[in-house]
């Protein structure tokens, strides 16, 4: 058997079989695009090949199979597949809009070039009565002073800053060694001291663009030159130069002494859910065998984990939690995934991106937990025992692809009301697939979730140039709502998410059941004077709210921006008056 392929107990024989001979090589499909011929070598891309149909999308005509309404809406296509050359469509403006667009959201301030135009992780925490904020991706970290949000500083700064002539560092995700991912910080009652968690996984740009047909990139994933795992950190002050590393663990729990190069599977995905005490939860594939999944750049299809991390110095792995449709080398898994519509399309992201969510930690009455699986669907789960998790209930969807389905969680209202929100976000710009919506998801029962609305579709204000979100250009739809990391973790009757082209957007849940767009702030798109134009069409990709403050921060790809609204309250301007993160 060929080195770092290990088959699973209960594997089924023909799979089996499958993992040490060539498997049939799957039809190719260009969709007008030339490509390089299929090389399926890995055994286990044999095996989900030999195990799935061959049905990728066709490409849909713009203007004819979607396009503008005659009534100024907007029609998406039924299907794409996953791209980065989206082309264009007719009434589509031809330019970067430079107008901004408010309604119940005032800028406080705004700081250009902190980011990257890719993606942005926040937190924020508090030493010695300053705030600082952290914004963050693989390439770059920047730490900003923003105890006064107006005359924020940033403290620390390492990777490249971006202009009109790109990054002001080369960076090769090939050959990264040491970097990290989502990060979460919580306040530890044993160490007396802020402790940071950093996710180490598989970089998921820049790789590999389509895994039937780079051999060579898919073998570098499976012998990945980084750790795939998670590092634990105490802070003793705000900046990197005071952590001290306590803990490393490889999500690959069966070789926990694994060496980098050697560990199999995803590494931790995203910020992990962690409160601070004795459990926490994570997203991972913890070996090559959570290979089904349809996205063309993508090994794995994650699932989740449990960690004791009692003495956070000593984490301890406690449990996997698996859902059907995951596991090669499983005949009920792949008979699952057989039956999902999804199968087949290599398109669609299946598995987890972000760890199962609680309202609280898990120890403290925190569990009933909820996932987005991708295109595996909506689920929740029994964490009573968290050596022997459940699954409670199961809820499925049309497909939506290109883009991500369920991959956000936002349990916010959940203690209130029994409402839980859940959304995908898009991957391919010009709307170029099919709008993602956030469903508000019923989970009273949660045995037996249902969608009991979906949230309204921006729409521009009177007087803009155009009457559809879609024509602005660049990518349209929801992103995140800033996690469990924020300040007071919410705010009752209020959702905020990052949308994309329609910049942030503020929604009334008061009654979750019939969500309402309350404020929205839009900013103008960056210019080829700022940025590339290449990088432009991201606009705002993420937010993070200081609920205690009444600050909402936007990322956007050229900037962050402060904002305040009266939907929130007076923002406070200084020191908040309660240490964040919380002491427990």
């Amino acid at each position: 058997m060929k080195r770092g392929i290990r088959i699973m107990a209960g594997a089924g024989l023909a799979t089996a079989a499958l993992l040490g001979a060539t498997a049939p090589m799957a039809a190719d499909w260009s969709g007008g695009h030339a490509e390089a011929p299929i090389d399926i070598r890995d055994p286990w891309l044999k095996a989900w090949v030999a195990a799935t149909p061959e049905n990728p999308p066709k490409d849909p005509v713009p203007g004819t199979d979607y396009g503008m309404n005659p009534d100024g809406s907007f029609r998406h296509p039924a299907s794409t597949r996953l791209t980065t050359d989206a082309p264009s469509f007719p009434g589509q403006l031809d330019h970067w809009d430079q107008n901004s667009y408010a309604k119940n959201v005032k800028v406080i301030a705004f700081y250009p070039a902190v980011t990257s135009p890719w993606h942005a992780w926040a937190n924020v925490a508090d030493f010695g009565g300053r705030r600082y904020l952290y914004t963050h991706d693989r390439d770059y970290l920047r730490i900003l002073d923003v105890t006064d949000p107006r005359k924020a500083k940033i403290v620390w700064s390492k990777g490249g800053v971006w202009s009109a002539k790109g990054s002001s560092e080369d960076w090769d995700a090939s050959a990264v060694t040491d970097y990290f991912g989502g990060v979460t910080i919580a306040w530890n009652k044993t160490l007396q001291r802020n402790v940071l968690i950093a996710s180490y996984e598989i970089g998921r740009f820049g790789l590999m663009e389509d895994k039937r047909r780079e051999p060579d990139k898919v073998a570098a994933q499976r012998h990945y030159n980084s750790l795939k795992g998670f590092k634990v950190f105490a802070m003793n002050g705000p900046t990197p130069d005071t952590w001290e590393l306590i803990a490393t663990r490889t999500t690959d729990y069966q070789h926990p002494d694994a060496k980098i190069g050697e560990q199999q599977g995803s590494g931790a995905l995203d910020a992990v859910t962690w409160f601070g005490g004795k459990y926490m939860l994570l997203s991972a594939a913890p070996d090559d065998s959570y290979s089904l999944t349809e996205y063309p750049d993508y090994l794995y299809s994650p699932g989740y984990q449990v960690w004791d991390m009692s003495d956070p110095a000593d984490p301890k792995f406690v449990s996997q939690i698996t859902v059907p449709g995951q596991r090669l080398g499983d005949p009920e898994s792949e008979a699952a995934y057989r039956a999902n519509p999804r199968a087949g399309n290599r398109t669609s992201w299946m598995g987890s991106r972000y760890p199962i969510v609680t309202t609280k930690p898990v120890e403290a009455g925190g569990t009933v937990g909820f996932g987005g699986m991708g295109g595996l669907g909506f689920y929740t789960f029994d964490l009573s025992d968290p050596a022997k998790p459940k699954t409670l209930g199961h809820l499925a969807v049309p497909p939506s692809y290109a883009g991500t389905e369920f991959d956000n969680v936002d349990v916010s209202q959940y203690d209130r009301t029994g409402f839980v929100f859940s959304n995908g976000y898009p991957m391919n710009e010009n709307c170029y697939e099919p709008f993602k919506s956030i469903y508000s998801i019923d989970v009273r029962d949660p045995a037996h979730p249902k969608v009991a609305a979906t949230f309204p579709r921006p729409k521009p204000p009177a007087g803009a140039s155009f009457t559809d979100f879609c024509q602005r250009r660049g990518s349209f739809g929801p992103k995140r709502s800033g996690g469990l990391g924020q300040p007071e973790r919410g705010r009752q009757g209020l959702a905020i998410y990052a949308f994309y082209d329609a910049g942030i957007q503020i929604f009334d849940v008061k009654d979750p059941a019939k969500p309402t767009i309350a404020g929205y702030y839009v900013p103008r798109f960056a210019n080829e004077s700022e940025l590339p134009g290449y990088a432009i069409g991201n606009s705002t990709f993420a937010v993070y709210t200081e609920y205690d403050r009444n600050i909402i921060w936007a990322f956007s790809v050229n900037g962050v921006y402060a904002l305040s609204s009266p939907l929130l309250g007076k923002p406070k301007l200084g020191p908040a008056k309660k240490i964040w993160p919380e002491r427990r």
